[in-house]
């Protein structure tokens, strides 16, 4: 009854299915890998110390930036340089603009600093300028924004000295020096306060975020496809084998031919139509043609009688 699976239609089935199933279930466990990830990421980060409260370290020994790195104190020296203002960031449920500053260290790269941030619009504004001379600044250490940040503005077209992204792939177009794939913000505001200070953001991919949660909704849909895959296949099999114990006994009716159709029962076939019936016109034995009283009859027999006026002696036959 199955000899059905071993066809090259089936062939084909099988090996989709072969290769399907085990597809689907190596990307369900990498997506809760994924999760399980995080989630784990996220109770390191509850437990060990806030990284700002951390013994400051000099940036060089920081870098690059990653999980553990992200948020300590980092260290450098050097004179401000460009400056530029970062539009579209919000503070305390406030819409305000960073204050960017390249601090040029003495190993020729710059370092962005954000100074602090500012409420309104970042255009024709005046910003307090950066300290002169050499200065030593110790702030939180981020890794370089991308467009899945917080507040990043990709599409371009902002005026001179704006910027979207705080990134050295951005920067380093702007300035003709080298530029720290990191940033830094001074955790307290700089002398006269009229700017507030930007806490560092926690490092990408850590925390129960939306992201996380995403991982698991995959999880789920990933294991989803390979019980479909293999429900769909034992019902083809089912549909299948059925079919073909149906033809072993005969029970598949035999298709009609293009002349079996009955004829539908119209005027000219029904018993009881006006040529058929005994009683029409044509048929019944009182009928004009049939009468014996009918015109050409009555001529006729005008014509034999010897007493009628008509009579024809001539015409007689003689007998």
């Amino acid at each position: 009854m199955y000899r059905f699976l071993l066809t090259p239609r089936w062939w084909g089935i099988n090996l989709f299915v072969v290769l399907a199933i085990p597809f689907c279930v190596f990307m369900g466990t990498w997506q809760l890998g994924r999760f399980e990830d995080r989630v784990q990421s996220h109770e390191q980060a509850e437990k060990a110390p806030d990284p700002s409260t951390r013994a400051a370290k000099p940036l060089d020994e920081l870098l690059p930036v990653d999980k553990v790195t992200s948020g300590r104190p980092a260290t450098a020296t050097g004179t401000y340089a460009d400056q530029f203002l970062v539009p579209g960031r919000t503070l305390d449920d406030r819409q305000g603009f960073y204050v960017l500053n390249l601090l040029r260290t003495d190993s020729g790269k710059a370092l962005p600093v954000v100074r602090g941030w500012l409420p309104g619009s970042a255009t024709d504004v005046r910003v307090p300028a950066a300290p002169e001379g050499e200065v030593t600044v110790v702030g939180d250490l981020q890794a370089s924004e991308n467009t899945r940040s917080d507040g990043v503005n990709a599409r371009g077209g902002l005026p001179s000295g704006q910027v979207g992204m705080i990134s050295a792939a951005t920067l380093v177009n702007l300035v003709p020096y080298d530029v720290y794939d990191a940033w830094v913000t001074l955790p307290e505001a700089e002398a006269g306060g009229a700017m507030k200070p930007v806490p560092a953001a926690a490092p990408e991919g850590s925390g129960l975020d939306l992201k996380a949660f995403q991982n698991l909704g995959y999880t789920g849909e990933w294991f989803v496809f390979a019980a479909f895959v293999l429900f769909m296949w034992f019902r083809l099999v089912r549909r299948e084998a059925e079919a073909e114990r149906d033809i072993a006994l005969g029970l598949v009716p035999e298709e009609p031919g293009p002349g079996s159709q009955d004829a539908p029962e119209g005027p000219e076939n029904t018993p009881d139509g006006p040529e058929n019936t005994p009683d029409g016109p044509e048929n019944t034995p009182d009928g004009p043609e049939n009468t014996p009283d009918g015109p050409e009859d009555a001529a006729k027999g005008a014509s034999e009688d010897p007493s009628s006026p008509d009579y024809d002696v001539a015409s007689t036959p003689v007998r």
